[in-house]
């Protein structure tokens, strides 16, 4: 009865005609900028499947992660909360408890709710149990199921950080009660031989004070320690395919049913290790070659959703968690084979920073039938797909569901190019945006990274840059409009201390 009333709902209140529940895939890509793929303007790197995805859907050219790195980004997209508002939402190490509660709405918990099956596939990175400390060798909860997945398939933080397992649902695959696995971030466990004491081991070397030089896995250096699991630990050049293949795993067997999967995929954050096949393929080094693997997962994706009937009534999203970063931690020939290309287009700063190159991301988006292709300028953030998609679905929010989220599925639908009126960034500073004005907060920390070549947007002044004429933040405004940044710094505040009321 629920799912009948639901499929009513969903096709004659919201289209005026019956229409089957759609199937819904978000394929988040890790550190790719808004000028590595060919349809934002790539010229030195062919990305086909995704050329071929923003011709036939919306490719939104003002799309933002709402922060500049992963944990973060990804705290927003499940919760609808910004993540500066809490704390312990910082780039997690592998070892991290949970930081979602278990007793708030989730972006799958919302679609649960609807009557659909949930998965997610690929990078987790939000913490795993209770605690910190925790034993690998037996279930771990909480975690995925426990925030709104009925199934989970992931590696717990990043490929550079250990544990290097893949976790189905609660439990680490191929664990061996011989050989236990230990993790330690503060002091090395067993006899495994590092990066710093063994450089000769390395088939990837580290790039210096990066912090890539702890236990050695597969030949590259890891952040934290590990022991025991030998027969646990993946290899870097396996980690796409099997995401990949239990991602189609899980179209095939709820192929029946709606659907909701979260296709988290490791490309292109360190190492750069892509398959066999890819290696090579690409003029821009490994980063190349795993943009290359990327383009071809999302492909194979497609491929899937054909063969099992489902392409035309399934919403297929693509974007990226933060901006780009060349060099993150080891020697991958990313700067040396940079060859022209531009990983973050005509935007300044990357990863880590306040500047557009660090949130304003791919952003991709298919529905045949239902969006028209075409581009748009809407100002969207992932913060909001709860609120959107509780729309969609017509299921009400509570007060203190997703308190930062805002309903944009006109503008993602392609209805309306108005967006959001406001959005807070999280950069090394914050950054507020209202109509195409933006003011970057005063902020004492460096304003330039000499580890990643990257400019973080920190400033002791204020900055302001009008993003219609100058999206490249070239010109600082704030001196000539001081009755701007008055008002804008102002709005932040607010925003800071009562937060945004639906």
């Amino acid at each position: 009865m629920r799912k009948l009333l639901l499929f009513l709902m969903l096709g004659i209140t919201h289209w005026g005609y019956a229409q089957k529940t759609p199937n819904v895939v978000l394929i988040y890509a890790d550190d790719l900028g808004y000028g590595d793929l060919g349809c934002y303007g790539a010229t030195k790197i062919s990305t086909p499947n995704l050329e071929k995805l923003a011709k036939e859907g919306i490719r939104f050219t003002n799309g933002h992660s709402s922060s500049a790195t992963c944990t973060p980004s990804r705290y927003a997209l499940m919760t609808g909360e910004y993540p500066w508002r809490k704390q312990g939402t910082g780039v997690l190490p592998g070892d991290a408890a949970l930081i979602i509660p278990t007793n708030r709405l989730t972006l799958p918990a919302l679609f649960r709710k609807a009557g659909y099956r949930t998965g997610m596939v690929g990078k987790w990175h939000l913490g795993l149990g209770g605690a910190v400390e925790k034993n690998w060798n037996e279930d771990i909860k909480p975690g995925p199921n426990e925030t709104g997945f009925d199934y989970s398939f992931i590696f717990p933080a990043t490929a550079d950080r250990v544990p290097t397992v893949f976790m189905e649902n609660h439990r680490v695959l191929g664990l061996d009660a011989a050989d236990p696995i230990v993790v330690d971030y503060n002091k090395k466990v067993g006899n495994d031989p590092t990066g710093k004491d063994n450089p000769e081991l390395l088939k990837m070397k580290a790039s210096p004070n990066h912090g890539h030089n702890q236990t050695i896995v597969n030949g590259i250096g890891r952040i934290g320690y590990m022991s025991g699991g030998t027969k646990a630990r993946w290899t870097d050049e396996e980690v796409p395919l099997t995401f990949l293949q239990k991602a189609k795993d899980f179209i095939q067997t709820n192929q029946k049913r709606p659907f909701f999967l979260f296709y988290s995929l490791t490309e292109p954050h360190v190492p750069r290790m892509p398959s066999t096949i890819f290696k090579g393929k690409s003029s821009l080094g490994y980063r190349g070659d795993v943009i290359l693997q990327l383009d071809w997962a999302v492909g194979e994706i497609r491929k899937e959703l054909e063969l099992r009937g489902l392409s035309k009534n399934t919403i297929l999203i693509f974007t990226s968690d933060n901006g780009p970063v060349l060099d993150d931690g080891y020697e991958d020939e990313a700067v040396t084979k940079q060859n022209g290309h531009l990983p973050a287009g005509p935007l300044r700063g990357g990863k880590y920073s306040a500047y557009e190159g660090g949130t304003r991301v791919p952003w991709l988006m298919s529905w045949p039938g239902r969006i028209k292709p075409g581009v748009s300028d809407a100002l969207i953030c992932q913060i909001d797909l709860i609120a959107s998609f509780a729309d969609l679905l017509r299921q009400p929010l509570a007060a203190t569901d997703a308190p930062d989220s805002y309903n944009l599925m006109n503008a993602l639908l392609g209805k309306t190019k108005q967006g959001r009126q406001v959005l807070v960034q999280q950069g090394g500073a914050l950054s507020l945006v209202k109509n195409n004005w933006k003011y970057i907060a005063p902020n004492k920390d460096i304003p330039f990274n000499k580890l990643t070549g990257i400019e973080t947007g920190n400033a002791e002044a204020p900055q302001l840059y009008n993003l219609s004429t100058d999206i490249s933040e070239k010109n600082n405004l704030a001196e000539k409009h001081p009755e701007k940044v008055k008002e804008l710094s102002g709005l932040l505040q607010q925003i800071k201390t009562e937060g945004k009321s639906r």
